[in-house]
């Protein structure tokens, strides 16, 4: 999007999520379905308190992209909204 002086601005938010980024990760983790049912396997059983970061590393994906090139750990990524989507995974939707 660009502002009045004709430079890139951010967009604040990306289809309801805080950013591309965060959108894109949790998109792959919703429609890939190996990937969505290693998450469903995971919630099953994790007792933690940071399940989106817990669940990329245990799965080794800490130093992969998606298949949009997007990092599975990033800066980028807001956590918050990650870790509340891995929780509606979980059998009872909520925290443990």
């Amino acid at each position: 999007m660009a502002s009045k002086s004709g430079k890139r601005v951010e967009e604040q938010t990306y289809s309801g999520w805080k950013n591309y980024s965060t959108w894109n990760v949790s998109l792959w983790i919703a429609n890939d379905y190996p990937l969505y049912l290693a998450v469903c396997r995971f919630m099953e059983k994790y007792k933690g308190t940071d399940p989106y970061r817990d669940f990329i590393y245990d799965r080794g994906l800490e130093s992969s992209k998606t298949g949009d090139l997007i990092k599975w750990i990033s800066t980028k990524l807001d956590y918050t909204e990650l870790n509340n989507m891995m929780w509606e995974y979980s059998p009872i939707g909520t925290r443990a």
